[in-house]
């Protein structure tokens, strides 16, 4: 059974890794989180005892095999290198980092270091990605010609619209996904990137609006990633994909299977997902990676690419022009 410690709460998904890990078969051991509060609040929920004063006590455990990285995003590079120079595999929530270096230096470290670096891209997952891409490779539409993706979501608030610790804004948060799902759809890249961002809510010192318009290498596509559901919305967002191919069309929503709730409590109508569980199934290949000595299906290197992606786009929004995807050379 795969020994796993916990590093930061600070993004919503740990709660939910961290529950998963259990459910799958993995023994969480140990956590850390620089909110001690928080760190103690999460040990009670999760029934763990060992809390770490330090990230360092925490990684030089002798009996802890792996972490899961949930900091806020401009911590993923630190703590990941040094999960990797403690000989720990690693899970880390996405964005991979807010730069690229600092991506490709962890994909760097985990490697030198003999360890897994997986990024957390849960959307890949699911039933409807899985069917989407089987019909995308098995030639249902013929070649892709166009694709019109979403990721639209709330303002998460807190940290996330902070652009020392998030990197960025809805841009930053929200690209990511559906980029990583068009690369492992098409096995294609992006070559290039226009972008445009705006400001719903002024008082921001981050976008909570994006819209970009992606080359890939043998097709087009553009993507909505902004913060554009009030607060009051009944469903937290969306990832939507529209592909237009040669010889036929197909649409994906991953968030469809949810039914509406009236709760008389609060006088709203809220969104409950009653369908599959895409956090479940990250973390259950995690475990299958770790137990089976193998590369996860989604890698490090898969978290440097959307990451390029992402500074491509705030350059060109910057710039006013289309700028070239910048890649590393890593493996």
């Amino acid at each position: 059974m795969p020994r796993i410690g916990l590093i930061s709460f600070a993004h919503m998904h740990g709660l939910s890794y961290a529950r998963e890990l259990t459910r799958g078969g993995g023994d969480v051991i140990a956590l850390w989180d620089a909110d001690g509060e928080r760190a103690q609040k999460m040990a009670g929920k999760l029934g763990v005892d060992a809390v770490a004063d330090r990230v360092e006590d925490l990684l030089a455990r002798d009996d802890l095999d792996a972490v899961v990285v949930c900091s806020e995003n401009a911590a993923h590079a630190e703590h990941v290198v040094l999960a990797a120079r403690a000989g720990k595999h690693v899970l880390c929530e996405k964005p991979l980092a807010t730069k690229s270096a600092d991506a490709e230096r962890m994909v760097v470290e985990a490697a030198k270091n003999g360890v897994m670096l997986m990024t957390a891209f849960p959307c890949r997952f699911h039933p409807a990605a899985l069917r989407t891409r089987g019909a995308i490779q098995g030639g249902d539409v013929g070649r892709v010609l166009a694709v019109n993706g979403t990721n639209h979501g709330k303002n998460p608030g807190g940290w996330f619209v902070d652009p020392e610790l998030a990197g960025g804004g809805a841009i930053a948060d929200h690209t990511v996904h559906v980029v990583d799902l068009l690369r492992w759809m098409t096995g294609q890249e992006v070559r290039e990137v226009y972008a445009e961002a705006t400001q719903f809510d002024t008082s921001l010192r981050v976008e909570d609006g994006g819209i970009l318009s992606l080359a890939f290498d043998d097709f087009v596509a553009t993507q909505d990633a902004s913060w554009s559901r009030p607060p009051s919305f009944p469903v937290w967002g969306d990832v939507t994909l529209e592909v237009v191919g040669e010889t036929g069309v197909l649409s994906m929503d991953l968030f469809a299977q949810e039914h509406m709730v009236v709760r008389e409590k609060d006088a709203r109508v809220v969104g409950e997902n009653w369908g599959d569980n895409m956090d479940r199934a990250l973390v259950r290949e995690f475990l299958a990676a770790l137990e089976g000595d193998r590369k996860p299906s989604v890698t490090g290197v898969d978290g440097l690419r959307a990451v390029e992606v992402v500074e491509a786009a705030y350059r060109s929004v910057a710039s006013g022009r289309t700028e070239a995807v910048e890649q590393r050379r890593v493996q």
